[in-house]
C-alpha cells in the first residue's frame, strides 16, 4: 500500500494539469480505487483531490510571481479553461487572488509533495476478528448528514434525540442477526473522505435478509461478505474515532485485507448513562488485497 501511495503521488506530480486515472493505479499495485483513495485520505489528513489542487496552485504560484506569462495563459497551463476559475481556486488556496500575488510577491501556502514512509508503530493490539456474513438488511431511521472527522457530530444527535424514546426499544426488539443491538450506519461515503461531504446515517438495527421491514423504516440491503470487527472501548466518540484512524495507519497495511464499499456499522455493546464512555464494536466491510 506504501508504494502505492507514492506511485500516486508521483502521478499527481507528472500529470498536474490532467485528470489522474486512480483506477490504473491501483490496478498496477493489485487494488481497487475505492481502496486507495480512503487510505490516501486516511492518511495524508486531506481528499486526494484537495491535494491535487494544493499542489497545482504551489506551481502555478511560481509562474503567477516570475510574471512570464499572463494569467490567462497560466490558467490553461495548470489545467483551466478560464481566468476567473483558476483565479477562485488559486484564491481559495493562497488567500489572494493571482494578481495579488503578482504585484505583491504573497501571500502564497505552499503544499510540499508528499511521501509515505512505513513507520513502526502498533505498540497497542487491536481486537480483531474476521466474519463472513450471508446477505442481510439494515433496517431505521435514515437522513442525509455532514461528513466531520472530529469530536461528536451534532446532525447525527439530533437525529437520534428527535425519535421518540419507544421507538428506540422497537427498533432494539426487531434486531435478529449480528450487528446486535442498535447501530449506527454511515452509508454512500465519499471514497475521498472530504470533512463535510454527505453521507447517509441510519439509526436502526440487523435483520436476516428473509426477514421484512416494518412499514415507515428505512432499508440498507448488505450483500454476502467478509467484514473486520474491530472491538474498542473507552471515552466516546474520541475512541471510536482514534481507532477508525488507526485501521488505515496500522490495520490495513499489516494485513491482507482491503476496504470494499458499503456501509460502516458501530454496534454499542455497553455505554455509560451520559455516553461520555462506550464499548463498541466497529464493522468494516473488507475483501482479500
Amino acid at each position: 500500500m506504501i508504494a502505492a501511495l507514492n506511485h500516486l503521488v508521483d502521478r499527481v506530480e507528472e500529470h498536474l494539469a490532467e485528470e489522474i486515472d486512480v483506477g490504473a493505479v491501483a490496478g498496477v499495485h493489485g487494488t481497487t480505487e475505492y481502496h486507495l483513495r480512503r487510505m490516501f485520505s486516511s492518511l495524508a489528513g486531506m481528499p486526494l483531490s484537495e491535494y491535487v489542487r494544493r499542489r497545482r496552485m504551489t506551481v502555478a504560484a511560481a509562474d503567477v510571481v516570475r510574471g512570464e506569462r499572463d494569467l490567462l495563459g497560466i490558467a490553461v497551463r495548470h489545467g483551466y479553461g478560464s481566468s476567473e476559475a483558476f483565479g477562485r481556486a488559486f484564491r481559495a488556496v493562497h488567500g489572494a487572488g493571482p494578481g495579488d500575488v503578482r504585484r505583491d510577491g504573497g501571500p502564497l501556502r505552499t503544499q510540499p509533495q508528499l511521501r509515505f514512509r512505513l513507520t513502526v508503530e502498533g505498540s497497542t493490539p487491536m481486537d480483531t476478528r474476521l466474519v463472513d456474513r450471508p446477505a442481510f438488511r439494515l433496517v431505521g431511521h435514515a437522513t442525509r448528514v455532514p461528513l466531520i472527522h472530529q469530536g461528536i457530530n451534532p446532525h447525527i444527535q439530533q437525529h437520534i434525540a428527535a425519535l421518540p424514546q419507544e421507538e428506540h426499544q422497537r427498533l432494539k426488539a426487531l434486531g435478529d442477526t449480528e450487528p446486535k443491538g442498535l447501530l449506527q450506519v454511515s452509508d454512500d461515503l465519499d471514497p475521498d473522505g472530504r470533512e463535510g461531504s454527505e453521507l447517509t446515517y441510519l439509526h436502526g438495527v440487523a435483520l436476516r435478509q428473509d426477514t421484512p421491514a416494518p412499514d415507515g423504516l428505512d432499508v440498507i440491503e448488505v450483500p454476502a461478505g467478509t467484514w473486520a470487527v474491530f472491538l474498542i472501548s473507552g471515552p466516546h466518540p474520541q475512541a471510536l474515532q482514534t481507532a477508525w484512524a488507526a485501521t488505515a495507519t496500522e490495520w490495513f497495511p499489516s494485513n491482507p485485507w482491503r476496504l470494499r464499499p458499503g456501509p460502516s456499522v458501530v454496534a454499542f455493546l455497553d455505554r455509560a448513562d451520559d455516553f461520555s464512555t462506550a464499548t463498541c464494536e466497529l464493522w468494516l466491510p473488507v475483501e482479500p488485497a
